[in-house]
């Protein structure tokens, strides 16, 4: 009797550890798969905690305003390495000259509008160029700030629009023409009003350039997964002519600006 309840204790042991083999066998791939998955989330999480930058890519939106104009802006980001991020870079600006001045002109006395007196063009400037981030600090936490540094550098395409004004003759008749024009016209006419940003662009012309620049990148978003920033830098741009933009004013190729941008985006 006793040998016979040894030899079922042995059978039940030894079919349990088949079942339990049996099942580690089958099932180990998923646990394996969801403990990974579920270690990497720790993972990120602390590093998320620590203020480490975990991304593959970035997209950025941003509103530039500069000591010699605005423009809109936008970049595309590729991680390479904790510290480091290639961008691609894109820009739509309209320069100004520091020389222009509006005045409010109302020939009727009621209707007002303004215009720039002796402007020449309007000069809109497309720029593309590739550059570099550097992470100089991290955030340290979710409310800290992290800062980077980048430069860039590229091409540029600048796009001359006459500058148009609305002038009213002595019938009454009211016409478009440019400061150049009314200058060289005899008879009596009276400007009442720029004529406004769609007018001119049949007259456009276009100077290519190239175009560098370097900034500090302040980000100040709780989360690493958002982007938001700003940036403060110096740009450098260099046409290949001279750009007229106000009459008596000394035509330029090289222009430099200072300039600050505030930028929205998010990590991927």
């Amino acid at each position: 009797m006793k040998k016979l309840f040894l030899s079922i204790l042995a059978s039940v042991i030894i079919v349990g550890l088949y079942a339990q083999d049996s099942t580690s066998v089958s099932q180990p791939p998923m646990r394996n798969r969801k403990n990974a998955k579920k270690e990497r989330i720790q993972n990120l999480q602390k590093m998320e905690e620590e203020g480490d930058l975990i991304f593959n890519k970035h997209t950025v939106f941003g509103i530039k305003l500069a000591t010699d104009g605005y423009g809109l802006y936008f970049e595309k980001g590729k991680f390479r390495t904790p510290t480091r991020t290639r961008l691609l870079q894109f820009e739509l600006n309209e320069k100004k000259s520091n020389k222009e001045h509006k005045i409010t002109t109302s020939p009727d006395g009621f209707n007002y509008s303004s215009v720039v007196p002796y402007k020449l063009n309007n000069f809109y400037e497309l720029k593309g160029s590739i550059g570099e981030q550097r992470l100089i600090g991290g955030k340290g936490n979710k409310n800290g700030v992290s800062v980077t540094a980048l430069y860039s550098g590229g091409v540029s395409l600048g796009l001359i629009k006459p500058y148009y004004v609305n002038v009213q003759d002595a019938a009454g008749v009211t016409s478009q023409k440019t400061f150049t024009q009314l200058q060289s016209d005899t008879a009596a006419e009276v400007v009442t009003g720029a004529a406004g940003p769609f007018v001119g662009w049949g007259h456009l012309s276009v100077k290519p350039g190239l175009n560098a620049k370097t900034a500090m990148r302040f980000d100040y978003g709780r989360l690493n997964q958002t982007i938001s920033a700003i940036e403060v830098g110096l740009t450098g741009e260099f046409y290949f002519g001279k750009i007229p933009q106000v009459t008596l004013v000394p035509q330029k190729q090289f222009f430099f600006n200072a300039y600050v941008c505030l930028l929205f985006g998010s990590r991927k």
